[in-house]
């Protein structure tokens, strides 16, 4: 099954985040926060603004992103957890 995004909506994977702090203690699964920073896996078209014509999207596959704590919707597509949030959610792509 493949998945397509509407509009300015974006799929993100999480990335996985440190298990361990600066220091070396190891953190449990069921205290570490979920991380804010993802992959994009798939981009929508983009919106449209009230001419009709389409807005670009910012974000392309393959971005790395860093989003607020509580964006998006969480699914479960093909087995894997995933996230679908709007473009604007999305405060910022990780370059280098």
């Amino acid at each position: 099954m493949s998945f397509r995004p509407l509009h300015d909506r974006v799929v993100v994977r999480r990335l996985d985040s440190e298990e361990k702090t600066a220091g070396g203690i190891i953190i449990p699964d069921t205290a570490k926060e979920k991380p804010s920073e993802g992959l994009v896996i798939s981009v929508g078209p983009g919106a449209r603004d009230e001419d009709g014509a389409r807005i670009a999207m910012d974000v392309k596959a393959g971005d790395r992103v860093l989003f607020g704590k509580w964006s998006g919707t969480e699914v479960k597509i093909n087995g894997e957890d995933l996230l679908i949030m709007k473009e604007s959610d999305i405060m910022g792509v990780i370059e280098g």
